[in-house]
């Protein structure tokens, strides 16, 4: 389970309206029946128009300034492993996002007139997706262009021989590209993975865009808050502030393991990735103390998620496959981040 919460911004700035990332979503119905299309929805409704969320986002921004956030875009990627627990990718996914944002405003340390953030204090709107595309920042399309910037050099080649600049074989240069695209280390169909080319397999995921006011148009409810539970003293009252993110992504696993009745492993937690960055001695403390069968699930899901592991970790070898993990945390980071503000 990958989760980002991210502030939208075009560029350096904030975007002022909705439009262009509702309009982002709505990609996917391009050329669909009416009957199959994937619509908006919140809380209590199904099949939003995309026009009534732009309307309720875009309005809902009383005394916010242009360098502040007006709305906030939470995604959430189930892996491979826990879509296969689900019946109905459309209808189940909905049906835990529902419960999700129950857990996103428990995480806020606020009181609205003098009570707890409740579901209904928020205004957001949630949209199931399909498919993925690689991006550039995918560690397959980044593993694999050494390879696409010598193919990319042989293209050029040929090219200036078909354009009599220089001399050349062109049989033989066709011959070292596809030598090269079999070659690449990250193929799908047989083909080398490339940015753009769309994901194998179910890829259905969930985006939700929650405005940064509540419902009322009143109060500030931002989860990109620095603060995860303080008090501070406003116009001479003292109020509470922030939202704890760790507590979020730890409950949004929990509610999606009793919902689906899904028994999670180790590698697949948010504090086993947290540690992995940031306290390496604890997290291969606890893989290796792991039974043997979760120990190698925990490896092979961790090689599918795009970490750099060891391929088998003698224990009477733990200290230097330790060392060795710290030099793999490094070129980790990047990955493990999904979890976070800003990503």
């Amino acid at each position: 389970m990958y989760i980002t919460i991210t502030p939208q911004k075009l560029g350096t700035n904030f975007s002022q309206s909705s439009a262009d990332f509702v309009d982002y979503l709505e990609k996917e119905n391009q050329g669909l029946e009416t009957q199959d299309m994937e619509h908006f929805f919140n809380q209590y409704s199904d099949q939003i128009p995309a026009e009534e969320v732009i309307q309720e986002i875009d309005g809902n921004t009383a005394k916010l300034k242009k360098v502040e956030p007006k709305f906030y875009s939470i995604t959430v990627s189930p892996s491979q492993y826990e879509l296969r627990k689900l019946q109905n990718s459309s209808e189940d996914l909905k049906r835990y996002t529902r419960e999700l944002m129950k857990d996103y405003v428990s995480s806020f340390n606020r009181e609205i007139n003098g009570r707890p953030v409740h579901i209904d204090d928020i205004k957001y709107y949630a949209k199931i997706e399909h498919q993925r595309s690689f991006k550039g920042t995918d560690w397959q399309v980044k593993e694999n262009q050494p390879y696409a910037t010598k193919i990319l050099a042989l293209k050029n080649e040929i090219r200036n021989v078909q354009e009599g600049r220089t001399e050349g074989n062109i049989s033989k240069i066709k011959k070292e590209i596809a030598k090269l695209e079999r070659q690449a280390p990250h193929q799908q169909n047989g083909k080398r993975i490339v940015q753009g080319m769309v994901k194998d397999g179910n890829q259905s995921h969930i985006h939700i865009i929650v405005s940064r006011k509540d419902a009322s148009n009143s109060v500030s409810l931002s989860p990109g808050s620095k603060h995860k539970a303080s008090e501070v003293e406003m116009h001479g009252k003292r109020v509470k502030r922030g939202f704890d993110r760790d507590q979020f992504f730890e409950k949004a696993e929990k509610t999606f393991d009793k919902t689906f009745a899904y028994n999670r492993n180790f590698a697949e937690t948010y504090k086993a990735r947290k540690d992995f960055v940031k306290d390496t001695n604890r997290y291969f403390a606890a893989l290796m103390k792991l039974p043997a069968n979760e120990k190698a699930l925990a490896f092979k899901i961790m090689s599918k998620t795009g970490l750099p592991v060891v391929p088998s970790i003698p224990v009477s070898q733990a200290q230097v496959a330790l060392r060795v993990f710290k030099r793999l945390r490094r070129g980790a980071e990047v990955v493990l981040k999904s979890s976070s503000i800003g990503i």
